[in-house]
């Protein structure tokens, strides 16, 4: 039951504080989960980061419910989904409720475009913390730069593009065992 607890007030500090969506929070899951608690090493967090990554969903609801069920089943999946869930869910509904009232406030339009560049430094942080533990080779560095190259200039879906790394994936791997077989 403390787990339970400890995982639901964790996700709801870090819904309540993030603002920009699931990527914005990678920073402060890590923090809390693999720094301060100790849930899951470093290269488990990045396996956590490729599932959320490909399972349809936001990142934050994603991320809660495997590291809720990892910590307490099916009864930390919700209470991390919950926590995660209830602060966007308040402010959206209080937005919505007076929205037209709060768009008319320079104050207002002031925080949503001083917190943009916030959200951009929170993102480059966890990219960095996660290129940090990722093992890069040439090959790697090579991917990364094709895939990069794929999305922003040539706009190809990143779909496409995560399923073409996966085969590159698999064909390097059994060439690589094929090779340790001889």
């Amino acid at each position: 039951m403390k787990k339970l607890l400890e995982i639901f007030l964790i996700y709801l500090k870090i819904g309540a504080f993030t603002i920009g969506g699931g990527y914005a929070m990678l920073p402060l899951i890590q923090v809390e989960v693999v720094d301060k608690k100790k849930w899951m090493s470093t290269d488990e967090f990045m396996d956590m980061f490729a599932v959320i990554q490909s399972a349809p969903g936001p990142i934050a609801v994603n991320s809660a419910v495997f590291l809720g069920y990892k910590i307490g089943k099916v009864k930390g999946s919700i209470a991390a989904t919950l926590g995660a869930v209830i602060p966007s869910f308040t402010i959206i509904l209080i937005i919505a409720i007076f929205f037209k009232d709060f768009r008319s406030f320079s104050f207002v339009e002031g925080v949503f475009k001083g917190v943009r560049p916030a959200v951009v430094a929170l993102i480059a942080a966890a990219v960095y913390k996660l290129s940090k533990s990722t093992d890069l080779t040439k090959g790697t560095i090579a991917q990364f730069l094709i895939i990069l190259i794929a999305i922003v200039l040539l706009g190809i879906h990143p779909i496409l593009l995560i399923i073409a790394s996966a085969l590159t994936g698999i064909v390097v791997a059994s060439k690589k065992q094929e090779r340790g077989r001889e």
